[in-house]
């Protein structure tokens, strides 16, 4: 169904994604804006055009004017290059997102074509991998500038970039094994009774907080965490570069909504009432429904950007590591064998009896597990309790360090309160107190 389409067809549907993805982009800044102001009681951009709707456009023209300062001490070449390396593979994803089915085709100007530029049978191993090209730019960028907070934000965007990818991945792989394919096109086929966000409802929650984590969106921010590095790694940058990384973050948010609505919304396919109406999935139709949906998903991210504090990085990374992915692991598993059950044509009440056993006997090992551990914890506790403290010097090294495991400070040497030495003085100017009243001098205090 791809590459028969003549060279001027296949540059208009490239012009028609960009173009796509450039107005999502200015639409979504605003509404965030927007729906950011009325959670917060706040007006919002009201100034450029009606209703403020034009507030992106003089926001990049206002990016375009400021000054464009590169830092003294930056690798040049680097640090010109990582806003390109940024903004270019968020743009390359969309390339594979059906924007309406593949057996009916529409007309443009008299030409059949397809409402997709392409589709490989690895698509999604392709958006994984557009994904994973564009961290170099957030990497190249707080390296380069040779700055310390930078630095630390191209730290927290790799190890953050790397550990959500896993878990995402995982969810991918349930969506292949329900549809049989890699392709784009043909899991929204798959979809045609049943979305997937009802199949694989585990699989969708895992996307969901993930792609908030690929996109470096609040509350998931760190790599450009304002409250400990400054700006991260878009510290150094002003002006067009600024606006390139801002680009990236934006068509990134698009990017994982789309491919969302693809693998788990039902694609272009119109939501429940609308879909029995045989027209609804013929024409430019899918288009319009692909569009509502791709906007709901974008007011989830502002949503929680209005609802959710940030949290802290070692939340975050023991979300990913400890929390996402042994999920998605345990569910493709399960997912797994209850394809390869229907696959051998076993019936539904022995797929649901041994489903549930499986999950029983999980449950049941997790309980016996933790049970030993809060038993092993408890008892290494009593242990170093029953442990005399150790000697401690905060100064051996010639600063001050905090204590470890099982040393203590000494005590501190204090004055006593005024409190305290108030109630000394009364305890000690009472009747047959033996205090020091018959030292020299207090006779004639007494006096």
């Amino acid at each position: 169904m791809f590459g028969d389409d003549p060279f001027w067809l296949v540059l208009i549907k490239a012009v028609f994604c960009f173009a796509f993805l450039m107005g999502c982009v200015l639409i979504s800044i605003v509404m965030e804006r927007k729906v950011l102001g009325w959670m917060q009681l706040r007006i919002g951009p009201n100034r450029h055009g009606p209703w403020g709707m034009l507030q992106s456009l003089a926001d990049g023209v206002k990016l375009m004017f400021k000054e464009d300062i590169t830092v003294k001490g930056a690798d040049k070449a680097l640090y010109i290059l990582a806003p390109i390396l940024a903004a270019a593979p968020a743009f390359m994803a969309i390339a594979v997102i059906p924007f309406g089915p593949a057996d009916d085709p529409v007309s443009v100007f008299g030409t059949e074509t397809v409402l997709q530029l392409t589709d490989l049978p690895v698509a999604l191993l392709y958006v994984l991998a557009t994904a994973a090209i564009a961290v170099y730019g957030t990497v190249l960028a707080g390296w380069s500038s040779n700055s310390t907070y930078p630095l630390l934000g191209g730290v927290r965007a790799t190890a953050q970039i790397i550990s959500y990818e896993v878990a995402m991945g995982l969810s991918f792989a349930a969506v292949f094994l329900y549809s049989g394919s890699m392709s784009t096109s043909a899991i929204v086929d798959a979809q045609s009774d049943r979305w997937f966000v009802i199949l694989l409802p585990v699989s969708f929650l895992i996307y969901m907080i993930s792609m908030v984590g690929e996109a470096h969106r609040p509350p998931f921010d760190m790599p450009e965490s304002e409250g400990d590095l400054v700006g991260g790694y878009l510290t150094e940058y002003s002006s067009i570069k600024f606006a390139f990384f801002m680009l990236s973050e934006y068509i990134h948010t698009v990017t994982v909504s789309a491919l969302m609505v693809t693998l788990f919304l039902g694609g272009w396919r119109a939501p429940a009432p609308l879909s029995f109406w045989e027209g609804a999935h013929s024409g430019w139709w899918p288009l319009l429904w692909f569009t509502a949906k791709l906007v709901c998903v974008i007011f989830f991210f502002v949503w929680i950007r209005g609802a959710l504090p940030r949290v802290r990085y070692d939340q975050f990374m023991v979300l990913g590591w400890k929390v996402l992915i042994p999920i998605a692991l345990v569910w493709l598993m399960l997912v797994a064998t209850v394809r390869a059950m229907q696959n051998e044509e076993y019936e539904f009440r022995d797929i649901v009896m041994w489903v549930a056993g499986g999950v029983l006997l999980l449950l049941l090992l997790s309980f016996v597990v933790d049970f030993f551990r809060d038993r092993a914890d408890q008892r290494r506790e009593e242990a170093e309790a029953a442990r005399p403290a150790e000697p401690f010097d905060p100064m051996a090294g010639g600063y001050p360090v905090p204590p470890l495991p099982g040393q203590t400070l000494p005590p501190v040497p204090r004055r006593p309160s005024r409190a305290g030495r108030a109630t000394a003085g009364v305890a000690a100017d009472t009747p047959g107190s033996t205090s020091a009243s018959t030292e020299p001098g207090r006779e004639g205090d007494d006096a």
